[in-house]
């Protein structure tokens, strides 16, 4: 052996043990130590959440009324950003140098500098195209794709509801959210936020410098996303329109249910607004002039406007006092308005004439017979605290004071006022019916919401239950609504002293009734009209409910319209030509002047 081939030998050995080295280096981090690896794939590996677009909502007949739209989140991660420029990225993005600083140093000082922070929600696809053609220059700025509600029939804002961003408080009660989330803020979209949502899933991915997506990360399964449950709500959307049209320039609304179901056909607030404008970029501007707007359009009058009800509070009342025995439908009653005012000729009428008439000083007598019927002999103060508990138990059943169980999230309850609600007031034994008499005639203390009144009308269609009132009629195309939507709710009074009443609320639509010269042709419409007292000298509010057919009743109206006048003249017109349409799906020649009446008048003055 040569020098030459020591030197070859000691060069080989050299190599070889290098590469040892390395091998067994290399076998430690990875292998024995995973520290490397770890923060390896921590910088290049990331979970990305899977939004599924909402539940579609259809109307009743099957008409789309809440669909999605894909739009863009463009995202940035400062920490890839590097520096950029800032005046140009603005011009292309439509935004302040502010903004952009702002959200930097909001992710520097909670530590996410590092993590995807959202600059600007809501993009457009078509805005979104013509910013992407730019993009690609600044790094650590990416787009991610969300639905966005939109809404084609733009009937029903505040039956469907809308969606928006979290709230702090939101998001403290509910961990399935994330800060930047979206969920449904009122009605339908709210009360059915779990079936609406879907579930979200994970892409397990790789993101490149500029937040691009670049391949599948590893041995890690994807979870996709399941979309929201499609639902059939109750709302027929050509009776929801022609409400909203008949109550144009007026402040007030409309309630119509199917006695048989509960199911909500329509609920008309008025004024009201196109429920596209709550949606997208501008719903925060559009939101503050709707919230300031002195009409209150965001303010859902059926459900939470409390009213006195007026004369239709008559009705319940000549139930109650039927069934307490404090009289039948044959007790006449001398018209004394002497005690109480009153309007029109008649003078001493039975039960069903002074329904028809709406004699203040029958139901005042009514009243009193329920509560002060000489229970307790020893004193009047007494009786009436006994009584009052009893017509208050039976008021309550018809669901006025409660939230009548229905799926409207922010349903007010209104007041039936009792024992304790005077004892308060006037002091313990310090009160009796003399006190209170105004109840009697659906003023005073008693308040109800418009979502009452029809519910109201509901019990007397079907002689004594109600089904809860609900927005929802399949939840899952060829589904059922909840359960607790199928439930009847018995009132205990017997069925047969409904047909006085029914009998009188036909005749308030016959010539000499209240209502006669809203009657429509060939419906047999039974109902009850309400004058309201209204303060500080502005016009009173006229109210109507009624129910049609008679036999069979397929629909339950209730109108509310403030500052209208008398309910005969102005909400008992709305309220059959909403029958009109939905019986028949037109409106009859006969009904024409009648319905010209009502889209000319306007009383957003009054």
């Amino acid at each position: 052996m040569n020098q030459y081939d020591g030197r070859k030998i000691t060069i080989i050995l050299i190599v070889c043990v290098i590469a040892i080295i390395y091998v067994v280096r290399l076998f430690f981090l990875q292998v024995v130590n995973s520290t490397w690896k770890e923060q390896a794939t921590a910088l290049t590996e990331e979970e990305i959440p899977l939004y599924p677009p909402r539940g579609i909502i259809y109307d009743r007949t099957g008409k789309m009324l809440v669909t999605n739209q894909t739009v863009y989140n463009l995202m940035v991660v400062p920490k890839k950003a590097g520096e950029f420029d800032t005046t140009s990225l603005c011009k292309l993005l439509r935004i302040k140098k502010e903004d952009i600083d702002n959200l930097f140093a909001r992710a520097r000082a909670r530590g996410e500098f590092h993590r995807p922070q959202l600059l600007v929600e809501q993009i457009t696809p078509s805005d979104y195209a013509a910013m992407s053609e730019q993009l690609y220059k600044y790094k650590g700025f990416f787009a991610e794709s969300r639905t966005l509600r939109v809404y084609p029939q733009s009937v029903g804002a505040l039956f469907l509801g809308d969606v928006g961003k979290i709230s702090p408080e939101e998001y403290k009660k509910n961990p399935y959210y994330t800060k930047q989330e979206y969920l449904g803020k009122s009605g339908i979209e709210k009360a059915y936020e779990q079936e609406l949502r879907g579930v979200k899933g994970i892409n397990y991915a790789f993101r490149d410098n500029v937040g691009n997506i670049k391949e599948h990360a590893g041995d890690k399964e994807d979870m996709p996303a399941t979309p929201g449950t499609d639902l059939i709500c109750t709302m027929d959307a050509d009776l929801q329109v022609y409400g909203e049209k008949l109550m144009q320039n007026k402040r007030g609304c409309i309630v119509a249910i199917e006695p048989s179901t509960g199911e909500i056909l329509a609920m008309v607030s008025a004024p009201t607004y196109d429920p596209n404008l709550l949606v997208g970029r501008v719903r925060g501007h559009n939101f503050n002039v709707l919230n300031t707007d002195p009409q209150k359009p965001l303010f859902n009058r059926a459900t939470q406007a409390q009213y006195r009800p007026g004369s239709i509070f008559k009705l319940a009342q000549s139930l109650t006092a039927l069934q307490t025995g404090a009289i039948t439908p044959q007790t006449r009653i001398h018209c004394n308005r002497g005690v109480i005012g009153c309007h029109g000729g008649h003078s001493n009428d039975d039960l069903e004439m002074a329904i028809v008439h709406s004699c203040n000083p029958y139901f005042r007598e009514v009243m009193h017979r329920v509560v002060e019927a000489d229970r307790d002999g020893s004193s009047r103060f007494k009786d009436a605290r006994l009584g009052l508990e009893i017509w208050q138990g039976y008021i309550m059943q018809f669901g006025f004071g409660t939230d009548v169980h229905c799926d409207i999230p922010g349903v007010k309850t209104g007041s039936v006022p009792g024992v304790k609600f005077y004892d308060k007031w006037y002091g313990k034994e310090q009160w009796a019916f003399s006190t209170i008499y105004s109840l009697s005639i659906g003023e005073g203390e008693m308040l109800v919401t418009p979502l009452q009144m029809c519910n109201m009308a509901c019990v007397i269609a079907n002689k004594g239950w109600y089904v809860p009132p609900h927005t929802v009629k399949q939840i899952g195309l060829g589904g059922m609504p909840r359960e607790e939507y199928m439930k009847r709710y018995q009132l205990g009074i017997d069925s047969s002293h409904f047909t006085t009443v029914i009998n009188a609320m036909e005749k308030v639509l016959q010539p000499g009734g209240t209502a006669w010269r809203a009657a429509p042709k060939d419906i047999v419409v039974c109902g009850k009209t309400g004058t309201v007292q209204n303060a500080g000298g502005k016009e009173d509010h006229a109210v109507f409910i009624c129910f049609a057919p008679k036999e069979n009743p397929k629909i339950a109206v209730a109108v509310y319209t403030e500052n209208a006048g008398f309910g005969g003249t102005w909400s008992a017109p709305v309220a059959t030509l909403m029958i009109e349409q939905y019986l028949n799906d037109s409106i009859a020649e006969s009904s024409k002047a009648r319905e010209k009446t009502i889209l000319d008048a306007n009383f957003l003055d009054r």
